[in-house]
């Protein structure tokens, strides 16, 4: 009896560890070129193809296209307006890099001032040398700021939905505040929901 008793609380026990939740306990490396459409959620293929289309429209843009030195650009912020929680500092982040891959546009960054301001008062402490120091007064200034916007759509009906997306990116001359070239990129995925039955 006390053994028919420890069986079924084992049997009860494996079956319980069964019914948990899974662990991903085996990976491979896999091509980030892939499409991913594992689930309606933006996805890096989503920024990889909307960030490649819009910085070619911004390359062929004669501000760039016909600069005789490369224009400096800086880019600040990216509004997420869809319901979801997408790294926005991504995409802008994919953007820069590609832009300067092509090495007509140059960079000024905007997320080190502070660090750059912290070290010229270090190097003016008195423990740096004098013909090294580097000091206020001799930083370049941005012809041009990125920024833009990722807004949604999202429709469902009956089994199947539909997800939207646009990217919108601008380029602003700093001196004129004129929007200089502006586009944007759209995407529509669609799914269908499967029944899930025994």
């Amino acid at each position: 009896m006390k053994l028919q008793g420890l069986m079924a609380l084992f049997l009860c026990a494996a079956f319980a560890a069964g019914c948990g939740p899974k662990a991903f306990v085996k990976g491979q490396y896999d091509d980030v070129e892939r499409e991913n459409l594992m689930n309606d959620q933006w996805s890096e293929t989503d920024m990889q193809k909307a960030v490649a289309d819009l910085v070619a429209s911004m390359m062929k843009h004669p501000a760039i296209a016909n600069a005789k030195t490369p224009p400096v650009v800086m880019v600040t912020g990216l509004q997420n307006k869809t319901s979801e929680h997408i790294d926005t500092q991504s995409i802008m982040d994919m953007a820069r890099v590609e832009l300067m891959r092509s090495g007509r546009v140059e960079f000024i960054d905007k997320e080190a001032r502070q660090d750059i301001a912290d070290e010229y008062n270090y190097q003016n402490s008195g423990m740096v040398a004098d013909e090294s120091k580097k000091g206020p007064g001799g930083q370049t200034g941005a012809d041009f700021i990125i920024n833009g916007r990722l807004d949604s759509i999202v429709q469902e009906v009956g089994k199947d939905k539909s997800v939207y997306y646009k990217l919108t990116l601008n380029l602003t001359n700093l001196k004129t505040s004129r929007i200089t070239w502006s586009d944007q990129k759209q995407i529509r995925k669609t799914f269908r929901k499967k029944s899930i039955g025994l």
